[in-house]
């Protein structure tokens, strides 16, 4: 027994085995699982594990579930293994996902018996280590970037995100959908990573994100020297088989300025993909020495102040000015057939004066006659709208991609590397990205309007953290929340409609 301490309260060690827990939130994520055809995509497409321990399924129900309930490291998965509720309904649910034929070889995977319900730390490091190619490592070169090619086993699984979003567009279909391609920077003290460019050793993702939806259409995990502008259009390319996949009609793009390039530009704007034509975006453009100079050449009159006006009629007058530029840089102007490209300067005036060394500040800055010191920004597109309303939706894409890469190395478990190994991070990373849509689908299809902007935070504090006692009853699992009538109603509403989901057709 502990000492008693500041509180007249005292601690004994829990010592029967009465399957409590503190997460019986995680049930709903189990039957959503089930519901969307996870469990059966697992089972049909990943096919990493061998003849022997952890299927496939068991790894990745285990992986999720760290996700879910909070955890951000592989040693994390102990605490779910102590947690009695969480493990019996695991359990329940391999016995409900698993064909009887799989149940009875079961026995045989483990030589002396199977002691655990979720697999252990070394074992999930076996299992990620799978993942990585060591005849891709081999060709990389000194001093040189590098992209290695997937492995078989990293499109399993980028294969199984296609049927959640399948499952996610069959309840709600989208037809036009708008695409945020954007890089992160994933910080890392791993021997084997690579230092970015900002100076740090990191990985570097490439995600394209379903604005719409909320979710991770496709990612490609990068080593953190590989520049984020390095084959973007093969990327694009990529995402754009994704979406065709899903049934959407009509794309639109948004980028920064890694996707500035004239192959990505022109493959865009002059249709060049059978399937979507003519792809609208809104590109931020690298302030070159030309576009400098064709912005200096503008009248005063030229620029306009960028206003923000909200759904409800309010406006926000910021500092900032914009103005349409006659900028045609070489690439523009080698095709007869292209598209009306248009360039937007987009300028912010400086008040901490004196700047010093303006090649040291983090942006580019200009000079303007009488006007003084500004932040200097460019912006490329071939829409036809008026030039605010293009700045404004392209800016959409900072704070939906922020917010996305923030839950997915914050709230999940995608902001710590578990290995060396290139392949067993990229695969940690696709994991985390399937709970990230999982959750998206969760709040969007199963718990209703209120909840779509909600972070993981919330819904762990509401949902999912609910004590709760797994009891044995007459060969059923009874799940007995500690909670008020109004969590129980909630409750009881979430299964009647992920009940519905998995016995009626999409619609």
């Amino acid at each position: 027994m502990v000492a008693q301490g500041v509180l007249p309260i005292q601690h004994k060690p829990e010592t029967a085995s009465s399957g409590t827990t503190g997460r019986a939130g995680l049930e709903l994520y189990f039957e959503l699982m089930e519901a969307s055809g996870f469990c059966r995509a697992v089972r049909d497409y990943v096919q990493v594990c061998g003849q022997q321990g952890w299927l496939d399924l068991q790894m990745l129900l285990a992986l999720i579930s760290l996700n879910i309930a909070g955890g951000d490291c592989v040693d994390d998965i102990d605490r779910l293994e102590a947690d009695g509720g969480v493990t019996a309904m695991l359990r329940k649910v391999e016995r409900f996902v698993l064909p009887r034929r799989e149940r009875k070889r079961m026995k045989a995977r483990w030589r002396r018996g199977r002691r655990r319900t979720l697999p252990s730390p070394s074992a999930i490091l076996d299992w990620l280590g799978r993942f990585h190619d060591p005849a891709e490592e081999a060709k990389r070169e000194p001093g040189r970037a590098f992209i290695p090619a997937p492995t078989p086993g990293l499109q399993s699984l980028w294969r199984v995100n296609r049927t959640l979003l399948g499952f996610l567009q069959a309840h709600r279909p989208l037809t036009r959908a708008t695409l945020d391609q954007d890089a992160t920077l994933i910080e890392s003290h791993k021997r084997q990573a690579y230092p970015c460019y900002k100076g740090f050793k990191a990985y570097q993702p490439l995600n394209c994100w379903l604005a719409e939806h909320g979710v991770v259409l496709h990612s490609e995990f990068r080593d953190g020297n590989v520049p984020a502008g390095s084959e973007n259009l093969r990327f694009l390319r990529e995402s754009l088989d994704h979406a065709a996949e899903l049934g959407i009609e009509k794309v639109a793009l948004r980028s920064d300025s890694a996707a500035y390039q004239q192959d990505l530009l022109l493959f865009c704007g002059e249709g060049r993909d059978e399937r979507f034509g003519v792809i609208d975006f809104a590109i931020s453009a690298d302030v070159t020495q030309d576009f400098r100079q064709a912005v200096q050449q503008l009248p005063e009159t030229a620029w306009q102040p960028l206003v923000r006006t909200f759904d409800d009629g309010t406006t926000v007058h910021t500092e900032q000015e914009w103005a349409e530029v006659c900028f045609v840089p070489a690439w523009v102007g080698h095709s007869t057939k292209r598209a009306d490209y248009r360039f937007i300067a987009i300028r912010e005036p400086l008040y901490q004066l004196p700047l010093g060394d303006a090649d040291q500040l983090p942006f580019p800055t200009e000079e303007f006659s009488g006007r003084g010191a500004h932040k200097l920004f460019g912006l490329v597109t071939n829409l036809n709208d008026p030039g605010d309303r293009v700045i404004w939706w392209h800016r959409e894409r900072c704070g939906k991609s922020e917010e996305a890469h923030a839950a997915l190395k914050n709230d999940l478990a995608g902001g710590q590397m578990p290995s060396g190994l290139f392949g067993a991070n990229a695969a940690w990373w696709a994991i985390t990205a399937l709970a990230h849509n999982l959750n998206a689908i969760m709040k969007q299809v199963v718990l209703g309007e209120g909840w779509v902007t909600r972070r993981m935070k919330k819904l762990r504090f509401a949902i999912i953290n609910i004590p709760g006692r797994v009891v044995s009853h007459a060969r059923h699992l009874v799940l007995r929340l500690s909670a008020d009538g109004q969590t129980l109603d909630f409750f009881s509403g979430a299964r009647r409609r992920l009940l519905g989901l998995a016995d009626s057709p999409p619609g």
